[in-house]
């Protein structure tokens, strides 16, 4: 029989709570067991747990997946896609000691977020209706802020409110009311045509020319009377 002494028993004992202690270190994990074994490293998963005689024997992620962290699992967590379906794209590729890193599209903002705080669902802008102008664009984080135009402002395209055209300073006359969704309608004055120009005159040269003509008329006719009245006979004109 072989005898220890009390320092040798001392060491054992401290080595047997090491390997199936309650509490393992904070680079260590349990086994089902309860012995501590070390841990695998980032981009590694375990492959064997360790043993009294041997230390834990690691295997690299395989492509797809990755790990980020030491471990003492014995699969790699599966990399993210990145699907433009919803909104996102691939801004870093996954590698094995990371996850894939997504961003979220050109006119397109986050809707959901993962628990890592990264976006993993995205929907399209906002586009402003005919009638309406942007008040503030959209962006990765928030969707499009979209007013309606004022009285007297139309917009036909959802970016700017542009005012009704001013149909009096152009020359010409508003033939149709304007809205929020379509400019007023203007027309040139239609040129006086020359019938409607040359009958006042025409009128106003007949009616001159019968006053004329009655003048000299009566003009002669006085005339007569007074040669007339002088020879003793007495008569009046017509008129």
């Amino acid at each position: 029989m072989v005898y220890l002494s009390s320092a040798q028993y001392f060491l054992i004992g401290l080595n047997f709570m090491h390997v199936f202690g309650s509490d393992c270190g904070p680079a260590e994990y349990k086994k089902s067991d309860g012995q501590c074994c070390p841990m695998c490293g980032r981009g590694l998963v375990v492959r064997r747990d360790c043993t009294i005689e041997s230390s834990t024997s690691c295997i690299p992620c395989i492509r797809g997946t990755f790990m980020n962290e030491a471990n003492g699992l014995t699969k790699c967590f599966p990399c993210s896609p990145c699907d433009t379906g919803q909104g996102l794209f691939t801004q870093t590729e996954c590698k094995p000691t990371s996850n894939t890193v997504c961003d979220v599209l050109d006119g397109f903002y986050c809707r959901s977020y993962s628990s890592n705080s990264k976006c993993s669902f995205a929907v399209e802008h906002t586009h402003c209706s005919a009638g309406q102008s942007t008040k503030s664009p959209g962006t990765k984080t928030t969707d499009t802020m979209c007013e309606d135009c004022q009285h007297g402002f139309y917009s036909q395209h959802d970016v700017n409110c542009t005012a009704w055209t001013d149909c009096a300073a152009m020359g010409h006359v508003k033939t149709k009311d304007g809205n929020s969704s379509e400019d007023v309608i203007c027309n040139k004055v239609p040129p006086r045509s020359h019938v409607t120009i040359i009958a006042p005159i025409l009128l106003l040269g007949l009616t001159v020319t019968v006053l004329f003509c009655f003048y000299l008329a009566r003009a002669k006719c006085k005339k007569e009377l007074h040669v007339i009245s002088e020879s003793g006979n007495s008569r009046k004109c017509a008129w």
